[in-house]
């Protein structure tokens, strides 16, 4: 039992906070806190608990976030803002001695780079300081390391080949919409792709490589191969992977629409002038993109986000799919939210449990397939993201070089 601060109110923030709260055993006290007050009013208001209150915090300060933390003297922090913001609060838990996870890694935010690298450099700073940092503790990142982690352990003496695939069949009715923050989410699919192979990083165009993959109860969606995050500490962590590569899907609107924006400039992160102020286009792009906690009440259809596994077993070839599909009704039925931000946010609550409860507990810096994943996938299903299992099934693979 122990107390939690909470950093972000957006979609993702709307879902933890009303995930933790239910936990009262857990989290004993909650202090959601964001830039916009407003936001995390809202979301106390609908929660309806006087264990849960709300606070204004610059996360880009770390002298703001020391003031807030020395004033409620939490046990761990639960990091939902935004990537830009990771080592200000990671700076903040060392100056407080507060425990730390997050969903997404670090990225400058004058560079579209995403990499680990700038938290691992945090490693022994924590475990000097006798606290624990977990990193990437989603669905993806989060879920799939961890999904990986209990192939491993369970069905594989080691992994070869590593397909983590990512569906959102879901329709919110908007022109042009992104499910998680805009920025983020269009920075990270205009880079440069990349994928694991026979030892090396392969960098391909933008959107350049992509097939039909056959999702369960959604049937076959065209995929693109992207790079995202967690192949990089998969990469570092599971021993004798010979390939490890990432795939999302895109409608046809969905692409068409992100080609003219990035024609026309608006996907650029370099500041412009405009009327004697200087603006950051895809930021304006962001203010005028709907926001995505106000997609989920028309919301419909499903996503499907697993892991495809081929390796050995007993010296015999084995294959592995390990997935979840999550309703974005079910989603909003539960916490008014809708299934991106709710497969995101499930298991960052689990995992700031997983780690107040001392099944996860390590002084240093970690990713979440470093933990036993046994404990984590006993719980996942009963909060609402349970996951399927086919062993020795034909999978999606395709081989491409």
């Amino acid at each position: 039992m122990g107390k939690l601060i909470i950093i972000g109110a957006g979609g993702v923030g709307n879902v933890v906070a009303k995930k933790c709260a239910r936990e009262k055993a857990v989290f004993s006290e909650i202090l959601l806190a964001s830039r916009t007050k407003s936001k995390c009013d809202a979301i106390a208001q609908e929660i309806g608990s006087s264990h849960v209150t709300t606070a204004q915090v610059d996360a880009d300060s770390v002298d703001e976030l020391v003031k807030l933390f020395r004033s409620f003297e939490p046990d761990m922090v639960i990091n939902v803002a935004l990537p830009y913001q990771d080592l200000t609060i990671m700076d903040a838990c060392l100056a407080t001695g507060t425990h730390y996870l997050d969903t997404a890694n670090y990225e400058p935010i004058d560079e579209a780079k995403f990499e680990y690298k700038w938290q691992w450099d945090y490693q022994n700073k924590f475990k000097d300081a006798g606290l624990m940092a977990l990193l990437g503790c989603g669905f993806d990142p989060g879920v799939t390391g961890i999904y990986t982690a209990y192939a491993l352990k369970h069905h594989f003496d080691e992994i070869h080949y590593l397909d983590i695939v990512d569906c959102n069949a879901g329709d919110h009715g908007k022109a042009f919409a992104t499910n998680f923050n805009p920025e983020i989410n269009i920075r990270e699919i205009t880079q440069k792709g990349k994928y694991w192979k026979d030892g090396s990083w392969h960098e391909i165009a933008p959107l350049s490589i992509h097939q039909p993959i056959e999702y369960p109860n959604i049937g076959p969606k065209e995929s693109y191969l992207l790079y995202h995050e967690e192949l990089e500490s998969l990469v570092k962590n599971i021993p004798k992977l010979k390939r490890a590569r990432f795939w999302m899907t895109f409608g046809e609107a969905y692409i068409r629409h992100l080609e003219v924006l990035q024609n026309v400039g608006m996907t650029s992160i370099k500041p412009i002038m405009y009327e004697g102020k200087e603006i950051v286009p895809l930021q304006f792009l962001k203010a005028v993109l709907p926001e995505p906690s106000e997609l989920g009440e028309n919301y419909s259809g499903e996503t499907s986000i697993g892991c495809q596994i081929k390796g050995i077993k007993d010296d015999k070839e084995t294959t592995y799919y390990v997935w979840n599909n999550c309703l974005h009704q079910d989603a909003w039925s539960d916490v008014r939210g809708q299934g991106v931000s709710y497969t995101t946010g499930v298991p960052a609550m689990l995992g700031a449990k997983m780690m107040m409860t001392g099944q996860w507990k390590q002084a240093g810096v970690f990713n979440v397939e470093e933990m036993d994943p046994d404990p984590f996938m006993k719980e996942i299903g009963g909060y609402g993201l349970p996951w399927n299992e086919k062993v020795n099934g034909p999978l999606a693979f395709a081989d491409y070089d």
